[in-house]
């Protein structure tokens, strides 16, 4: 079904009018919506519900792609013979592709239709992780990746204008349940699956897995979905030159961020450079989407204040889904020295408690007010992040049990009043543009949170080592009965100078212990963030009890 944007556009704005002048309505979510004839909006047949799944699993293969490689990075470069500095570009050259092309999303979905552009990009995305799994260089291997993550940023935002057409409420928080557990369990899951995949077949079948499905997608998309016609007209003035500035500022921002921690920010010359081109770059992009009649994105949706503080909160949720999918997996391995298959036999209870969650959320969601939902979401994520940075050498499954679980509680309770807040109230014509942006916020909140920790989890181990060395002094009879215990063991067991082992046994346990409390610290300050983003909930505004009707 098309929706025509000539006189009802006119209709919107006097009920609009009307409706800032009645009294404010209860938070309660309604079941049906009525079109602009007033009649109920049509119900989502069969056909829509098999459409929007073969979109979500296409968005879930994008996102999983992301953190699918993380666990198999050793296996992938000895088979590309890169260096241990090289590789981290099969994980950097997706990520920038990425958050290009999700701003970029809104304007091509308008120029080719959103069915086109959908299938085009799911056909990409199959065709570049062929050629991945074909790759015998790390350059191919960049080349390709970038190519996937260009085409998987294009089909995460075309979800949302499909699901505000088709659905409406009690429906849409259904979808938009789906859609959250996709979200968090692609991320959790990704390198579980990558690590069973290569433990069980080769590398390659990280990238041949997604061949079958995304045919599969395309084909299905291509049939099922059909909101929207081409606009060819965009071509005669498309924006070639906001499009080069947006790429080297995203890109350069993207890649300062992943970059920047390893190679110590500044001091390295190549992350110096590409912060400069990202911040000249940024300058005369917003100058040219600000001035440009037809920019190749409208930032002018950030004046409606729900969306942006909506589009804030998603940042936010995006910081901590991101970080912790990083930061408990990574104290597992290198505190616990858990095998890949035990760091996903602990980390599953997130995914397991979003499961439990996900019939409970789209009810809440239709009884409370949105912003007190979503101020709950944030209090427990906070909450959980409290409960986790009491970590110890020994933390295991048990020890992260409980905050595991609030923390796939909270993720469910934020999702949906998140997404509801930002896009319900942005009109039908500015929301392919809108998500992408409200999609863009979520991705930077994840790079700026992982480059933010690296840095101060760098200066916080520096800062514990030192500390607890100024203790660990040969003087001390307690160190040396360590040290004369440790020696006298290690006698039968290790060849050669047992003294020095024996220091080096200790020095290690120095390490162990500073990184735990590393760890607690970086944990600690995800959850002061969460803390500080339930002060700006006065400032959301009760939100539309439905999002914008198609034909408004």
């Amino acid at each position: 079904m098309t929706w025509t944007l000539t006189a009802p556009l006119r209709r919107a704005r006097i009920a609009r009018r009307a409706e800032v002048a009645a009294p404010p309505k209860p938070a309660a979510l309604p079941a049906p919506t009525a079109n602009v004839a007033g009649t109920p909006a049509p119900l989502p047949t069969l056909r829509d519900w098999f459409g929007v799944l073969a979109m979500v699993f296409g968005l879930f293969m994008a996102i999983m792609d992301v953190q699918i490689v993380t666990s198999s990075l050793t296996q992938i470069q000895g088979g590309l013979s890169a260096s241990i500095d090289e590789i981290s570009w099969v994980q950097t050259a997706y990520l920038i592709a990425d958050v290009v092309m999700v701003p970029l999303s809104g304007t091509l979905s308008r120029l080719l239709s959103t069915r086109v552009l959908f299938v085009t990009a799911a056909l990409g995305f199959t065709g570049a992780s062929a050629l991945c799994a074909s790759a015998t260089s790390l350059g191919q291997m960049i080349v390709f990746r970038a190519m996937q993550g260009f085409s998987g940023g294009a089909m995460m935002p075309l979800v949302f204008p499909v699901i505000y057409t088709k659905f409406r409420m009690p429906q849409l928080a259904t979808v938009m349940v789906l859609i959250s557990l996709i979200l968090n369990l692609s991320s959790t899951l990704g390198p579980t699956i990558g690590g069973y995949l290569t433990d069980t077949f080769s590398w390659h079948w990280l990238f041949l897995v997604n061949i079958v499905p995304g045919i599969a997608v395309a084909v299905t998309v291509w049939f099922l979905i059909d909101i929207d016609k081409p606009e060819l007209s965009l071509l005669r003035h498309f924006d070639v030159t906001g499009l080069v500035l947006m790429a080297l500022f995203l890109g350069c921002l993207q890649y300062a961020l992943q970059e920047g921690p390893r190679w110590d920010w500044f001091s390295d010359n190549t992350i110096l450079m590409a912060v400069v081109v990202s911040s000249i770059a940024s300058g005369f992009f917003f100058w040219r989407v600000l001035t440009y009649h037809q920019p190749i994105v409208d930032l002018r949706v950030f004046t409606n204040r729900n969306f942006t503080l909506g589009s804030f909160y998603t940042f936010v949720v995006g910081t901590g889904m991101y970080s912790t999918t990083y930061l408990i997996p990574l104290f597992l391995a290198q505190v616990r020295g858990f095998s890949s298959l035990q760091i996903g036999e602990t980390v599953v209870v997130t995914g397991l408690a979003q499961l439990a969650m996900s019939p409970i959320s789209p009810l809440l969601a239709r009884k409370m007010d949105l912003r007190l939902m979503l101020s709950i979401g944030i209090g427990l994520f906070a909450v959980a992040m409290y409960l986790t940075a009491g970590l110890t050498n020994q933390a295991g499954f048990v020890e992260l049990f409980v905050p595991q679980v609030l923390r796939g509680m909270a993720l469910m309770m934020c999702y949906i009043p998140a997404n509801l807040i930002a896009l319900s109230s942005v009109p039908q014509d500015k929301l392919k543009n809108a998500a992408g942006l409200y999609n863009l916020t979520r991705d930077l909140g994840g790079a700026i949170a992982l480059a933010t920790i690296g840095t101060v989890m760098n200066n916080r181990l520096h800062f514990h080592w030192n500390r607890l060395i100024e203790d660990i002094n040969p003087a001390r009879p307690a160190v040396q009965h360590f040290l004369d215990m440790q020696s006298n063991r290690l006698d039968a067991l290790v060849p050669g100078d047992t003294g020095r082992a024996a220091v080096k046994l200790l020095a290690n346990l120095v390490q162990r212990e500073a990184l735990v409390m590393t760890y607690n610290d970086a944990i600690m300050l995800i959850c002061s963030l969460f803390v500080a983003a339930l002060f700006m909930m006065p400032l959301v505004r009760r939100p539309r009890a439905t999002p914008v009707s198609p034909g408004l």
